[in-house]
Order: structure tokens, then C-alpha cells, then sequence
């Protein structure tokens, strides 16, 4: 019969896990989170903005005052595919693309600036 000193040492040996693989899903779950963080975090709010600024290009219309991402203003006299033709003054139009189209004059810019290098 085995002492009391040796008693919690059997004990501990026996019901010690085997040395094998552990679960697979054990390994996989601190991944799968850090991913399902990334989505919510930086993803899903990119998405939406994408979704945003498309709706607003998309929803451009003759006459409206606008601004560009490099900070002219015009009216828009003229739509195509991927282009606007705005009027920054008499007689001077010019013609951008449309996805340069920052903004409705007056309002908060849909497109935000890009951070500077």
C-alpha cells in the first residue's frame, strides 16, 4: 500500500492528460478570432464608406455644386460613364473624373482626404 507522501504524486500521474495532439478547433479558434475582429474593426466600416461614396457618385445630377478631392468647386453641366464636366466659372468648364467628386459645396465631404506620406 502505498504511503501518504506518494499517494498525491500517483494521483496527479494518473489523471494527467496523454501527450498527444490537442483538438484541432483548439488551434484554430484564437485565429479564427483575430480574423472575425479584423472584419468587424476595419472591413465592414471600409465596406460601408465604398458603398457610400458609389451611392453619391452614382446619385450625381446636372446642376449640382459640387467640390472636388483637390479642392475645386464647380457646377456640374455635364455626366458620362466615369466623367463630370463642371463649370468653375464663365465660360470655363472643365472635365474630371468622376470618382475626383469629393462632396455636395457646403456640406461635409463624402470622399475624406487621404492621409499625407
Amino acid at each position: 500500500m502505498p504511503d501518504l507522501i506518494t499517494l498525491p504524486l500517483i494521483v496527479a500521474l494518473a489523471s494527467a492528460p496523454q501527450a498527444g495532439q490537442p483538438n484541432i478547433w483548439v488551434q484554430i479558434f484564437p485565429f479564427a478570432l483575430m480574423l472575425g475582429v479584423f472584419y468587424v474593426l476595419v472591413l465592414l466600416p471600409m465596406r460601408r464608406r465604398q458603398k457610400k461614396i458609389q451611392e453619391f457618385q452614382a446619385g450625381l445630377q446636372v446642376g449640382d455644386k459640387v467640390i472636388t478631392t483637390s479642392g475645386i468647386y464647380g457646377q456640374v453641366t455635364k455626366l458620362a460613364d466615369s466623367s463630370v464636366q463642371l463649370q468653375i466659372a464663365d465660360k470655363v468648364k472643365i472635365e474630371v473624373a468622376k470618382a475626383s467628386v469629393g462632396g455636395y459645396q457646403g456640406q461635409e465631404p463624402v470622399v475624406k482626404e487621404a492621409g499625407g506620406l
